[in-house]
């Protein structure tokens, strides 16, 4: 994870010395969020991200993106588990709140369409799962705060396309992918994985 946080400085350091042009914005969008690995049967969960960006680009061709980017992630899980001989229903909504900053290179297939990829280290900002149990038409819900129990540093990768509508407005779609685990517990491997829509727009 160490050599993934000094690539991406190496990147933006050479970027920013070798620019051409230098634009900021701001970008914002959906989220679908899981999480993947040592865990089963979840639901994805709706969310968002905003946030700002500074495009920086090398030549025609490539540009460096980073950005930071409040995020919205979790996941979902709807069961039945007994309580005492009654089938209770229980809803689970793993609430994990981000920022993002990812580091995106960008290659120009043609003027208006680019393909990305790029690290990305993100800050656990909070961390609550909400918990809600339903019978017989009655309901009842509490949240735990799991905050202690989750890393607060997390590591991916992104892959993503990009595309100008004009020089202002443009639209990403974009993948990241979890590379370590989120639960404080070196024996369960919980990861991360987020799918993004962002809306843009370059001062």
């Amino acid at each position: 994870m160490k050599k993934l946080i000094f690539v991406g400085i190496t990147v933006l350091t050479f970027g920013v010395t070798s620019a051409q042009d230098v634009n900021f914005g701001v970008k914002g969008g959906l989220n679908v969020t899981t999480l993947t690995g040592d865990i089963e049967d979840l639901d994805p969960k709706i969310g968002f991200h905003v946030g700002g960006f500074a495009e920086i680009k090398l030549n025609e061709k490539f540009a460096i993106q980073p950005e930071l980017l409040f995020s919205t992630q979790g996941a979902k899980a709807e069961y039945f588990d007994d309580f005492d001989g009654f089938n209770v229903k229980v809803e689970e909504n793993l609430k994990l709140n981000y920022i993002n900053l990812p580091i995106m290179a960008k290659y120009f297939i043609t003027e208006k369409f680019n393909i990305q990829a790029g690290p990305q280290v993100s800050f656990l900002m909070s961390a609550k799962n909400e918990v809600t149990y339903s019978f017989e038409g009655e309901s009842d819900s509490e949240e735990f705060d799991i905050k202690d129990d989750t890393k607060a540093i997390d590591f991916g990768f992104n892959l993503g396309l990009g595309y100008s509508f004009t020089d202002k407005l443009f639209a990403e779609a974009r993948y990241n992918f979890g590379l370590s685990s989120i639960p404080d517990d070196s024996d369960v491997d919980v990861k991360n994985a987020v799918f993004q829509v962002s809306f843009g727009y370059r001062f």
